[in-house]
């Protein structure tokens, strides 16, 4: 059947396609700037009721390698980032995720939800109540310290891509913001490049099974695309206080979508009336 429906799935009319690339652009644009376009896409194509699950992780994959490409060579050609430390995170970062997706068959995610929660609206305040965060570049490693400190953090981004997802780019961006001491923009740099090696893992994994819907994603990945060199080239032209209010926005919606899954998989169901 996803065979069948590999170009565009019966059922689904131009409104619809016009209103997920209006989405994936959107989605492009936010992911390029600080991360988090995922909370856009994904939850997009998950309404579609043409498209089975895996149809629309898929395909939302492709969408989004496309877009962290584009942001990707954006970011190289006028904030060159150190391709020295940004390679080798996302070559671990791509390790990462496939231990987090083996992880992932065998734990409830929902165990891990209700701790990030927490932690990112712990973050989130903390970036808030310091305005100068990631204003500028102050490393605080040095030589080899550095390099093991920024793979580490791209192991431990892979296995959270891997294991649950929504936020990767994000959760990235203020790790190296906060911990290595890059200013937002060169986060936001190197996020994309890790979040390029890791959508390419997962859609590797994605294409034999033939679950992606090649037409769909195609016209997604264009908006996508377009959305991305958008966004990055915002971001350069506005500076590290504009992606620094951004990420707040996004960490906010972040919070909101993960509490909500806590509240629905976890909470409400401990709180129902038994019969």
């Amino acid at each position: 059947m996803l065979l069948l429906d590999a170009w565009l799935p019966d059922g689904v009319g131009l409104e619809t396609i016009a209103l997920l690339v209006l989405a994936a652009f959107a989605a492009g644009w936010i992911d390029a700037v600080v991360g988090g376009g995922g909370l856009i896409q994904l939850p997009a194509l998950l309404l579609v009721p043409q498209l089975a699950p895996v149809q629309a992780l898929a395909t939302n994959k492709l969408a989004s390698i496309a877009g962290t490409a584009t942001s990707s060579l954006t970011y190289y050609r006028r904030v060159k980032p150190d391709l020295r430390t940004a390679l080798p995170m996302a070559g671990l970062a791509l390790a990462g995720s496939f231990g987090g997706a083996a992880v992932a068959t065998v734990l409830p995610t929902e165990v891990f939800k209700p701790i990030i929660v927490v932690a990112l609206a712990a973050v989130a305040v903390f970036v808030a109540v310091r305005p100068k965060l990631g204003a500028a570049t102050s490393l605080r490693f040095t030589g080899r310290r550095h390099l093991v400190v920024a793979c580490a953090l791209g192991i431990v981004i892979g296995f959270y891509d891997g294991m649950l997802g929504p936020g990767t780019g994000t959760f990235l961006v203020i790790a190296l913001v906060s911990v290595v001491g890059y200013d937002f923009i060169a986060s936001s740099a190197k996020a994309k490049i890790v979040n390029f090696a890791t959508n390419l893992g997962a859609l590797a994994l994605f294409v034999p099974t033939g679950a992606v819907v090649w037409g769909l994603g195609l016209c997604l990945a264009a908006a996508n695309v377009a959305g991305s060199y958008l966004g990055s080239r915002t971001a350069i032209a506005k500076g590290t206080g504009f992606v620094r209010v951004v990420f707040l926005v996004v960490a906010g919606a972040l919070i909101v979508k993960l509490g909500h899954d806590v509240w629905v998989e976890t909470l409400s169901p401990l709180l129902s009336p038994r019969e």
